[in-house]
């Protein structure tokens, strides 16, 4: 059930609702991956309702990312063939390009493109960094944090909302390639926890 179904949306929408619960507020910014759009939209329409009945005091300033080969919305045509290992938003004509476009109008949001390159780069950072495995096409949030970072466009102390959306277990054959595409070979270990313990480096003296 992609976002053409508006239940979806309606469904989704309710994790803004839960952010804002958490926070207290809207974040300053909030930052998805787009294929659909159907996340974008459904966190904007949370977030408008739940500015309506006064729980929060602003919208979040929405930035969506898409793979530079499946980047319809970015730029601003249908891509017939879209290519990127993020199969998760691999889509040339998203379901709901409209709704996205009126959400960044509103929010006075931003579409970007990430290459496949910088959203392995990110797995791998979010993995090492944060214990986190997520599937590329999540990844490309943390890689678009850090596109817009680098920018200047995301000032210190905001507060920043990410969504990652799927398990690195969806596409595991990303995980075991560098940034550059080249393998990585996997570590064997003998069967016993003193053995993984010391490949992990958390054997004193290791």
């Amino acid at each position: 059930m992609n976002s053409v179904n508006n239940d979806r949306i309606e469904g989704q929408k309710t994790a803004a609702y839960e952010v804002v619960e958490v926070l207290g507020d809207a974040p300053d910014f909030h930052i998805l991956p787009v294929g659909n759009a159907g996340n974008y939209t459904a966190y904007f329409r949370g977030y408008s309702e739940e500015l309506a009945r006064g729980a929060t005091t602003k919208l979040p300033r929405m930035f969506g990312f898409q793979a530079s080969g499946s980047a319809p919305i970015v730029l601003g045509h249908v891509v017939k063939n879209p290519e990127t290992l993020a199969s998760a938003i691999r889509i040339g004509n998203p379901a709901s390009w409209q709704f996205a476009i009126e959400a960044r109008e509103v929010t006075n949001g931003y579409f970007g493109s990430i290459t496949d390159e910088g959203i392995l780069a990110a797995q791998r950072i979010l993995s090492a960094e944060v214990g986190i495995f997520v599937e590329p096409a999540s990844a490309i949030s943390v890689a678009g944090l850090l596109e817009r970072a680098d920018a200047g466009e995301i000032p210190k102390g905001a507060t920043v909302v990410l969504t990652v959306t799927g398990h690195g277990l969806k596409d595991p054959q990303w995980a075991l390639k560098r940034p550059d595409g080249s393998e990585v070979s996997p570590t064997s270990v003998p069967v016993n926890v003193e053995s993984i313990a010391e490949v992990l480096n958390l054997v004193k003296g290791a």
